[in-house]
């Protein structure tokens, strides 16, 4: 009896907790399983919906799965033991198109479809049918407009992640600001008041500024669980709340670009559990409290872009966790301390545009994990010692604009070195330089300028074989006259500013990646050889040459178009006429030809629409506009036909110096960018137009 009556307990406790263990999900597994038919038939859907979209156009069908094996094999698919699918992962593919049919996957819990191009809104995706889903990634993919309520009811969620929507815009090449997700209704509050087991949340470049100031009691009040909150670019409005000390998990505090203006008192409290750091770009001002440096538990720290920050490098002791340090461009001033030498876990440590003086810590030299070292633009003295080139890791030295002397001597160990990025430019350095950098195997960008170095030859750079860019303004440069046999690596950018030569280097001829071109502010002159214009070419600068173009340029002839030009600045070069080839120009931001003889009105085939800055100072213009035949300033129609007044993206004009006259004309007021406009030295009469549109 007393056996039967245990069976009956235990088969009664057993049905008491059979709810209880369903509701526990089955282990995962990656092994091949067979999945179930319900399960399989929405997979087929999304693979029959979805495309291949690089810059939103279409390639191809998305076939990356084998309908002939079975679905929990297929790559991004992770199922249970039960052959539920629990898991898809399409990360970073390039999709496009319609993913609707992954909502009939009740048993999701992790949905990743970051990095993709959807260029779509959310609103029409049921979110809310997928109660089991943990984590949620669709960062990155081009979604845009109101954030759905229905994410919101996924009260499962622990991680969720819709971040850096513009990211995906740029990939493809295109600059949508407008096209950014957003929190208004619902709001941030609204939105997260159900997501109470979010340990991460990541929304940055989604607009949150309906919220307030309010954004910061909410956060701390609704997601008390919090390990990681990333609201960087969400127009955030300050100042930081003393309550986020109450969120006990936070690791990763991420709030970069919002001007959040001042920290509080308690600051360091907030910061005594963090890992990681970053407060970017918020306009920050007073000193900051450098004892966070020292925290046990910090790994990373970026307070960059602001300026009105202050404070100088502690003490550091042995053993202290730092990895990554960032003070670019801030007021961190003082002498860097020997104990520098002590961050012994230091991969990136970037304090350039800062106000550090004195000479650089020998103890650097022990920081076998640091890849990345920025020191430049500072007021840093003494030498190079030689032993910085010789760390194991390094890719990036950075010690650039400061004011260091002496010759640098010869390092060992080349072969072996890593360096690839070297700048030592703008500083008082003298003698020769080593042999040991033009023999480093993996140099690809050496930025040498603006230094006291002995006269140089251009053929000593040839043996970098890995060279992207060179950089050699204000150095004494000899150059053979019959360099055209030199046998340089493929360049993408040459700067040869200010190093008296006398003619168009010809091995340039050979060139044909060079993106940005820079031989300005020497003595050359004659016309400019038709070898020089790359199609490649986004930067050239000639300013300063008296120089001359042929009369007519090949335009039709492919090896004649520009379409990357974007920056040309011929300012000083005896040019007498607006150059043709500027009509076929249409992706031109900068302009510049001031100093010149150039008389007459300014053509339309300037006037273009992507124009950001345009430089005509000191020449003989007498009319800022070429108008057309029977066409009159006063017209109703001018503004209709005119290209001048399609300037939307206008910052500077420095038209001073002419012999511009009449009234100034009112479409310069209606330039909604216009920063910047120069028109002094002219006959200009009357009143200046207004600026009603001028932001």
């Amino acid at each position: 009896m007393n056996t039967l009556h245990s069976l009956f307990s235990s088969l009664f406790l057993f049905s008491c907790f059979l709810p209880l263990l369903s509701s526990f999900s089955p282990p995962q597994t990656h092994l091949p399983m067979q999945c179930l038919d319900d399960r399989r038939s929405p997979l087929l859907q999304l693979q029959h919906h979805l495309y291949y979209a690089p810059h939103f156009t279409f390639s191809s069908k998305f076939d990356l799965w084998d309908v002939n094996t079975d679905c929990c094999s297929w790559e991004g698919v992770t199922c249970d033991a039960y052959g539920h699918v629990v898991g898809i992962d399409l990360s970073y593919k390039n999709l496009s198109g319609s993913f609707h049919s992954i909502f009939d996957l009740h048993h999701l819990q992790h949905l990743n479809l970051a990095g993709n191009n959807f260029n779509a809104t959310l609103f029409s995706h049921g979110f809310d049918k997928l109660q089991n889903l943990t984590h949620l990634n669709l960062s990155r993919s081009c979604f845009h407009g109101q954030i759905p309520m229905n994410i919101s009811h996924l009260k499962r969620l622990v991680s969720l992640n819709l971040s850096y929507q513009d990211d995906c815009y740029w990939r493809n090449g295109y600059n949508y600001n407008s096209a950014t997700l957003k929190l208004e209704k619902p709001n941030f509050k609204t939105f997260i008041k159900n997501l109470k087991f979010l340990t991460e949340l990541y929304l940055d470049g989604v607009d949150i500024s309906t919220q307030g100031t309010k954004w910061c009691e909410t956060t701390y009040l609704v997601l008390p669980n919090l390990h990681v909150l990333s609201l960087s670019s969400c127009s955030l409005k300050g100042p930081l709340c003393s309550s986020l000390s109450r969120l006990s998990f936070l690791s990763k505090l991420i709030l970069d670009w919002n001007p959040i203006s001042y920290l509080p008192p308690n600051f360091l409290e907030i910061s005594s559990r963090l890992v990681s750091l970053s407060l970017r770009n918020c306009n920050l001002s007073g000193h900051f409290p450098t004892e966070i440096l020292l925290l046990p538990k910090i790994q990373s720290i970026d307070i960059s872009f602001n300026p009105q920050l202050m404070g100088q490098l502690p003490e550091f002791p042995a053993n202290n966790a730092l990895q990554s340090l960032s003070l670019y461009d801030t007021n961190f001033s003082g002498k860097l301390p020997e104990s520098i030498g002590n961050l012994k876990f230091l991969t990136n440590l970037e304090l350039s545009y800062c106000n550090f003086f004195g000479p650089i810590p020998s103890s650097i030299a022990n920081l076998s994990h640091l890849v990345n070292l920025d020191l430049s633009s500072n007021k840093l003295s003494g030498s190079i010692h030689s032993s910085l080139f010789t760390l194991p890791s390094l890719r990036i030295l950075y010690l650039g604009e400061n004011q260091l002397v002496g010759k640098i001597d010869e390092f060992p160990n080349v072969s072996s070195s890593l360096i690839q990025e070297l700048y030592i430019g703008n500083n008082y350095l003298k003698g020769t330089i080593p042999k040991s950098i033009l023999l480093l195997p993996r140099l690809e960008w050496l930025y040498i300028e603006s230094n006291n170095f002995s006269s140089m030859k251009l053929d000593m750079f040839v043996q970098l074989k890995n060279l992207k860019g060179l950089e050699l303004s204000n150095v004494s440069l000899l150059i053979e006259s019959d360099n055209r046999s030199l046998t340089f690596p493929q360049l993408e950018s040459l700067r040869l500013r200010s190093c008296n030569l006398t003619e168009f280097p010809e091995f340039i001829k050979r060139q044909d990646k060079l993106f940005d071109l820079d031989l300005s502010n020497n003595h050359i002159h004659g016309v400019v050889p038709n070898w020089l214009w790359k199609s490649s070419l986004s930067s050239l600068h000639l300013s300063f040459n008296v120089i001359d173009f042929p009369k007519q340029l090949p335009l039709n002839d492919a090896n004649f178009s520009f379409p990357m030009l974007t920056e040309l600045y011929l300012r000083s070069c005896n040019i007498s006429a607006f150059l043709e080839f500027l009509k076929s120009q249409e992706n031109l931001e900068e302009l510049d030809l001031s100093n010149n003889k150039i008389s007459g009105a300014i053509p339309n085939r300037v006037w273009k629409k992507s124009l950001r800055y345009l430089f005509l100072a000191n020449n003989h213009l007498s009319s800022l506009d070429q108008l057309l035949p029977n066409q009159s300033s006063t017209s109703s129609q001018t503004s209709l036909t005119r290209p001048i007044c399609n300037l939307s993206q206008l910052r500077n004009f420095n038209a001073s110096h002419n012999n511009l006259s009449g009234t100034i004309p009112n479409w310069l007021g209606k330039m909604t960018d216009l920063y910047l406009l120069d028109l002094q030295g002219n006959n200009f009469s009357r009143m200046l137009p207004k600026f009603s549109k001028a932001t």
